[in-house]
């Protein structure tokens, strides 16, 4: 109502014409025959009225056809879709020429863009998926064969096999957190197999640094998707094992607050310097503590973020430097797909 207002005070200059046209004829018949005025003076203010009203009602008729033609313009700037709109709109006859033209070029670039973003998301998923082949030969390898080679350089093939799994997790995932196709399960998960099947993986790396695990924490289940999760899970005792010191600790925790489950992952390694604590899910950032980090990608904890608002997963760091790092992971307790669907609207962002 307010913008039907707004545009028909555009028109106040002419509506008051019009008035003052019906006034001016009123004022010669009240001159010329007053008591033909008095009893005609109903009928023209009735008239008038519903001429004004007639009036207003079509010029917002016509202006709501025209933003209907322009926004269908806007959203196909289809050639027939502009003819129509010249045809309501006769003296921008050569703007909306014009804005077609650019609309259908910058359509077209959109589309070859597109093209081009889907061929490189397959061909890095098709990469990242044939490069998992030779990565499996070598596991087995490793496995079957393990014996045979010195412990240094069994050490230095696991070191290389889990680098190289990673950073192919890292790129298969970031290729599908980019990608407009969202192939998500979403299911009951039992937490603690989930934590225990992503050590199994990092086992060799582990033992070789004399990792001392602890468990304060029961086998919960959470609705999530299993592959995400396990990838987040990689991505943060990846860095326990990259920063950790002398007499390396992994201690995971479990607790339920306020409808959440929360999993609690704490190491004694070199930490982060508080400064760095704000940035350090940012895309690329590396902070300021120690050489490891200034060697380090930056893209772990960045797609850990990623991947955990993608799950409807909310992650909270702690860190002091030299005396070692935390990471909390907040579940929502749902038992379905509906309330979990109710649940990620509410959710909050990150608090770092």
């Amino acid at each position: 109502m307010r913008q039907n207002i707004r545009f028909i005070s555009q028109y106040i200059p002419w509506l008051l014409l019009l008035l003052g046209n019906n006034a001016f004829a009123a004022l010669l018949l009240w001159i010329a025959d007053i008591q033909a005025f008095y009893s005609m003076i109903t009928v023209i203010l009735l008239t008038t009225f519903l001429f004004f009203s007639l009036i207003c009602g079509l010029l917002v008729h016509r202006e709501q056809k025209r933003k209907q033609a322009f926004t269908s313009f806007l959203h196909d700037p289809e050639e027939h879709r502009e003819e129509l709109l010249k045809i309501l709109c006769p003296a921008q006859r050569a703007p909306v020429r014009l804005l077609g033209r650019t609309l259908r070029d910058q359509q077209k670039a959109y589309d070859n863009l597109k093209m081009q973003i889907n061929d490189y998301e397959e061909y890095v998923e098709s990469w990242a998926h044939e490069t998992k082949t030779p990565l499996s030969l070598l596991t087995l390898l490793l496995d079957n064969h393990r014996d045979e080679f010195p412990a240094a350089v069994g050490s230095k093939l696991d070191y290389i096999r889990n680098r190289m799994q990673e950073s192919t997790d890292q790129m298969l995932f970031y290729a599908r957190l980019k990608s407009t196709r969202k192939d998500y399960l979403f299911e009951p998960v039992h937490i603690l197999s989930c934590i225990e099947e992503v050590l199994d993986d990092y086992k060799p790396l582990l033992e070789e640094k004399q990792f001392q695990i602890q468990f304060s924490m029961s086998d919960d289940t959470v609705y999530t998707d299993q592959r995400g999760l396990r990838f987040l899970l990689r991505q943060i005792i990846s860095n326990s094992i990259k920063y950790c010191g002398n007499k390396p600790a992994l201690n995971f925790t479990s607790l339920k607050e306020k409808g959440r489950f929360i999993c609690a992952i704490r190491d004694n390694g070199i930490g982060v310097r508080g400064c760095d604590l704000p940035y350090l899910f940012e895309k690329g950032f590396t902070g300021d503590s120690g050489k490891e980090r200034k060697k380090a990608t930056g893209m772990g904890l960045y797609l850990a973020k990623e991947m955990a608002r993608e799950l409807n997963i909310t992650l909270q760091v702690k860190s002091e430097w030299k005396k070692g790092f935390e990471i909390r992971i907040y579940f929502p307790l749902v038992d379905s797909m509906a309330e979990f669907r109710q649940n990620s609207h509410q959710a909050p962002s990150a608090p770092i």
